[in-house]
């Protein structure tokens, strides 16, 4: 099992979500927020639709699982940090996160609740590579929602960690989730979700 450290999400990589959300896609330095390690689901899990919400979404995202850390991490040497990917979803209680961003606060009620981390197995770098672009898509009860390719992301897996190392000295088991393309929505009790990536896997959760 990979020991699991921190988990660290980046907000609007893709261009054409920043503008889905309301953003602007000029490519500006990325900014982060984190989950909790015991917020991830394994494939075949289960998602628990939480309290206080009416409002949660999907966002399928590349996940890079790190194998050594360090503070300002050159560019040229943040892939040798990596250990391997997975698919991954960043769920999201949207109104909670509305509200919050409303009201000028952080965002962890709406990004950080239990079970909000679902993650595929780890894929070591050895095998795929260092993935920069490949086809990334979630079906939501067999129909299509997202569909994207990683060379759409506009701050690289390289560039990510790089610019991460700067805020945090990061640690080997951190998780980074790199952003999700357009076509995020809601879930409804009782949907499947599945996910996947070209060349690194696939992920499916149930919403209970």
């Amino acid at each position: 099992m990979f020991p699991v450290h921190r988990i660290y999400c980046v907000g609007r990589n893709y261009a054409d979500h920043a503008l889905e959300m309301g953003g602007d896609p000029v490519r500006e330095p990325p900014f982060f927020f984190q989950k909790n390690p015991d917020s991830l689901v394994p494939d075949g899990g289960v998602f628990p639709y939480p309290g206080r919400s009416v409002d949660v979404q999907y966002e399928i995202e590349l996940v890079v699982a790190l194998g050594e850390g360090g503070s300002s991490i050159p560019l040229d040497r943040a892939l040798d940090r990596v250990f391997g990917y997975a698919v991954g979803i960043d769920m999201t209680r949207r109104d909670l996160q509305a509200e919050a961003k409303r009201q000028g606060r952080p965002w962890e009620v709406g990004k950080a609740f239990e079970r909000a981390a679902p993650c595929s197995a780890l894929v070591p770098a050895s095998v795929t590579g260092h993935p920069r672009r490949g086809a990334i898509r979630l079906a939501v009860g067999g129909e299509v929602r997202q569909q994207g390719d990683l060379a759409q992301m506009i701050w690289s897996v390289a560039e990510t960690i790089a610019e991460l190392s700067t805020l945090f000295t990061l640690a080997p088991g951190d998780l980074i989730f790199t952003g999700t393309p357009k076509g995020v929505g809601p879930v409804r009790r009782g949907d499947v979700l599945d996910g996947s990536i070209e060349g690194v896997g696939t992920l499916s959760i149930s919403v209970a």
